[in-house]
């Protein structure tokens, strides 16, 4: 860990804690603006279509300024987007709400690929341990999102417009942080566009297992802890119980940072994301169990480490395949995946929680792990076999 990774995790951690505080009040501020009650996640899908929208933008920006220039850009959108978001809650403009939210969305695209940034400054043997510790900077979302979401709630007379003026400042603070890194310089222009088709790099069986690892791991997530707010308000908890939930939830997606990277280098990256595959499961078991607090807080705890052993594991899988001028396409293809299937998610979340309700959601997201679980069998099985005839 050098310096310069030290100061990415602490972007990471800025980058969470906008995430959380959006996670934690957008669906709450929705709800109270929107004209019927399944529009409220709105705002939360517009958040992630935004950022898949932004995908193909952030390759060429990332192609054209590098790693630094882009990454203050996004920054910049989010001190926009924040300060938008508070003028909508402030004049009760619903629909100004979700374009603020997809104009951030492009903030969302760019800090992503943080973790990727990660693997560039560190040794090629420890990339797995890079992406792991930078992953685990979303820790200080964990403890800053939640109780930054708390403790402005009320700071102004129209509920939550405060937090929206906070994360105006904590991306400022983002700022300031990035510009203390040296990251390594783009490739040269001549090389930009150069590599295989994406195409040809996405039909790769690896990438195929990384992106549905990425995707759909990332969905369900999103799924879950998206309705979980509202699903607890349905259930007459309050939204300081929320945020305490939603604060165990994001430590399980990150604490587990710290010794994931040297988890797969150990067992294997398949192995690990099985294990993250499980947990999700018994994620579900507990929420379909009851409704009480503590059941909120163990279920959404499992699912935030299931997540960090899919993501990390999802990530690491997907660095070797491909070339270093390949990698911008490759990065932004990886992420419209995960873009677009959580955009859906947030939609289905709103829809099912507020129509459905908590136990079919659960249910519903029984499907996606299950195709997940296959795509992780048949990979090992593929990787077997070409292992057992490979010449010795």
């Amino acid at each position: 860990m050098n310096r310069h990774l030290w100061l990415l995790v602490a972007c990471q951690g800025i980058f969470f804690t906008n995430n959380v505080t959006f996670i934690a009040i957008n669906g709450l501020v929705g709800l109270a603006l929107a004209p019927v009650g399944w529009m409220a996640t709105l705002p939360v899908m517009g958040y992630v279509v935004g950022g898949a929208l932004s995908t193909g933008l952030v390759a060429r920006t990332q192609q054209r300024w590098g790693r630094k220039g882009s990454f203050q850009l996004g920054l910049a959108v989010a001190v926009f987007s924040s300060l938008l978001c508070a003028w909508a809650a402030y004049t009760s403009h619903f629909w100004v709400l979700v374009a603020a939210t997809v104009i951030a969305g492009y903030y969302n695209a760019n800090a992503q690929l943080y973790r990727f940034a990660a693997a560039e400054l560190a040794e090629p043997s420890n990339r797995e341990k890079a992406v792991s510790f930078v992953m685990a900077g979303g820790l200080i979302g964990a403890i800053a999102g939640p109780n930054l979401a708390s403790a402005t709630r009320n700071l102004t007379a129209i509920p939550f417009a405060g937090a929206y003026f906070s994360l105006a400042g904590v991306a400022l603070l983002g700022m300031a942080v990035l510009s203390f890194i040296h990251f390594p310089p783009p490739p040269a222009k001549g090389s930009a566009g150069g590599g295989r088709p994406l195409g040809e790099i996405m039909r790769q069986p690896v990438f195929v297992v990384a992106a549905i690892g990425s995707a759909l791991g990332f969905g369900v997530m999103n799924l879950l802890m998206a309705a979980t707010p509202l699903a607890m308000q349905t259930c007459g908890l309050p939204f300081s119980e929320a945020a305490i939930v939603l604060q165990w939830h994001v430590i399980g997606m990150f604490a587990p940072g710290f010794f994931t990277g040297h988890l797969i280098k150990r067992f294997g990256t398949l192995p690990i994301m099985g294990l993250g595959l499980s947990l999700n499961v018994v994620c579900v078991m507990i929420a379909l169990s009851g409704v009480e607090l503590h059941h909120f807080e163990m279920a959404l705890f499992l699912l935030g480490v299931g997540w960090n052993f899919l993501f990390t594991g999802s990530t690491t899988l997907a660095l070797g395949t491909w070339r270093p001028e390949e990698k911008d396409k490759a990065q932004g293809a990886l992420n419209f995946c995960v873009f677009a299937v959580t955009a859906i998610t947030s939609l289905a979340s709103g829809i099912l929680v507020t129509t459905q309700g908590w136990t079919l959601l659960n249910l519903g997201s029984l499907l996606p792990m299950a195709v997940m679980g296959l795509s992780l069998v048949w990979l090992a099985l593929r990787q077997k076999r070409e292992s057992a005839a490979a010449p010795v």
